[in-house]
C-alpha cells in the first residue's frame, strides 16, 4: 500500500457520464468548453499524472504543467513529459507539488483511487456508450462537499454538474 499522507493532496479530475463513461476509442465524446477551462484553471502549475493512452490522445504535453505518464512499457518515451512505471515513481516525479492531479484514463483512476484525497468530477447528465470508465465512488469512503449544476444550452446540449468529493 502506498502512503497517502506525505503532505500531498492527490486529486482525481475527470468528466464522466451518468453511466461512468469517460470516452470511446481514446477520445472524449462530448465537448464542454467551460469544463475544459475549469480543468485548465485547476491543473495549471501542477503535476498531472496520466496513462499512456491519455497522453497519446492529446496533441502534445499540456503546457504549464509537469506531465507524468504512467506506463508498463519500459521503452516508452515522450517529448516534454516524464515517464514512470509504477505509482511510487509517478509520485516521485511529482515530489515538489503538494497537489498533483490524476487526469486519466480509466485504469489510472482505478489505480489511484485508493490513495486519492479528493475528486473533482464533472458529471455529464446523460448516458453514453464508451470503452473507458470512471470508477464508482463509494459513498462510505467519499463525502460530496460541493456541487454546482449547469443546464445544457443550444451549443452544448448536455446538463452537467461539478462535484467535489473529499475522502472521509
Amino acid at each position: 500500500m502506498i502512503d497517502r499522507k506525505k503532505g500531498k493532496e492527490i486529486t482525481l479530475i475527470a468528466a464522466a457520464s451518468e453511466n461512468h463513461v469517460l470516452g470511446k476509442d481514446n477520445q472524449l465524446i462530448w465537448y464542454i468548453s467551460e469544463d475544459l477551462k475549469r480543468f485548465k484553471k485547476l491543473t495549471s502549475g501542477h503535476a498531472i499524472i496520466m496513462g499512456r493512452k491519455t497522453f497519446e490522445s492529446m496533441p502534445k504535453a499540456l503546457p504549464n504543467r509537469k506531465n507524468i505518464i504512467l506506463t508498463k512499457n519500459t521503452a516508452y518515451s515522450a517529448e516534454n513529459a516524464f515517464v514512470a512505471h509504477d505509482i511510487p515513481s509517478a509520485l516521485e516525479f511529482a515530489a515538489e507539488d503538494d497537489r498533483p492531479f490524476v487526469i486519466g484514463g480509466g485504469e489510472i483512476y482505478t489505480l489511484f483511487l485508493p490513495i486519492a484525497d479528493k475528486i473533482e468530477l464533472t458529471r455529464i447528465h446523460h448516458p453514453f456508450v464508451g470503452d473507458a470508465f470512471f470508477p464508482i465512488i463509494n459513498e462510505k469512503e467519499w463525502e460530496l462537499i460541493q456541487e454546482e449544476k449547469f443546464e445544457g444550452t443550444e451549443e452544448q446540449p448536455y446538463s452537467y454538474s461539478y462535484l467535489t468529493y473529499k475522502r472521509k
